[in-house]
């Protein structure tokens, strides 16, 4: 799939020495949303990538800082929109300080199954963007991301699940995160060689539009995912967190 990239902010750029650059894909709704508002707020300048252009418009609309915003139309399981992503991002700002794979999403056939069992029960048709989403999107990132980071001495964050690291039976949405959990570990030894961090962020039921619908019987909002996120983002030169996990209070699993 070849998806169109459109740049739709376009005032001029922040001086590269404010703060630093970071790129999140999914960055229009939930933690990606919450993360880049947080980051703003803490004086960096902020790209975001999200597949809907509208979405996208009323995020920047309201997200302010327009000399310090990038707002980028891009799938992030396609590999030329996540490189012109990661390209545009330097060409407006002058480097890329932290990339934040963020987008990911769940079928609605997960839900419908209750979140397991939906090997039997759901629909094959459905699964195959989740699983380019949360497994191929990452890895593109990383590819696209590793030489800029390389030159910043910057992270990589990945957003797993405690999904990623507690298994339920039948859940192919479950597989996806622990391929991503996976992969930041692998990542992580490839990675550390480059003077580049890798961190994963495994989050509990957070209360978004994640959920399709129907609500978990206890989670937390997204500004405390994006909170533990900007912990990864802040720890000192030649520190690299590699692992957290957050939960609200409450839940079991």
């Amino acid at each position: 799939m070849n998806t169109a990239l459109t740049d739709t902010q376009t005032g001029p750029g922040a001086s590269p020495a404010a703060g630093r650059t970071v790129l999140i894909t999914g960055g229009t709704s939930g933690i990606g949303a919450a993360t880049a508002r947080l980051l703003l707020g803490r004086g960096h300048r902020v790209a975001v990538t999200g597949r809907d252009p509208g979405r996208l418009r009323t995020f920047l609309g309201e997200a302010g800082h327009p000399d310090r915003v990038l707002g980028l139309v891009a799938d992030a399981s396609d590999r030329d929109a996540t490189d012109t992503a990661v390209a545009r991002t330097v060409e407006r700002f002058g480097a890329l300080d932290a990339a934040i794979a963020n987008a990911g999403s769940a079928s609605a056939d997960h839900f419908r199954a209750g979140g397991a069992g939906v090997v039997d029960d759901g629909d094959p048709e459905l699964w195959a963007p989740m699983v380019l989403t949360n497994v191929l999107g990452p890895a593109l990132l990383a590819k696209a991301a590793l030489p800029h980071l390389e030159q910043s001495r910057g992270r990589l964050v990945l957003i797993g699940s405690v999904a990623g690291i507690k298994n339920s039976p039948g859940n192919l949405y479950s597989a996806t995160k622990w391929a991503v959990v996976g992969f930041a570990e692998n990542l992580r030894l490839h990675a550390t060689t480059r003077g580049v961090g890798v961190t994963v962020v495994n989050p509990g039921m957070i209360d978004t539009a994640f959920w399709h619908g129907q609500a978990p019987p206890v989670a937390m909002g997204p500004d405390a995912v994006a909170e533990a996120i900007g912990f990864a983002l802040d720890q000192p030169a030649g520190v690299d967190l590699n692992t957290v996990t957050i939960r609200p209070v409450g839940q079991p699993v």
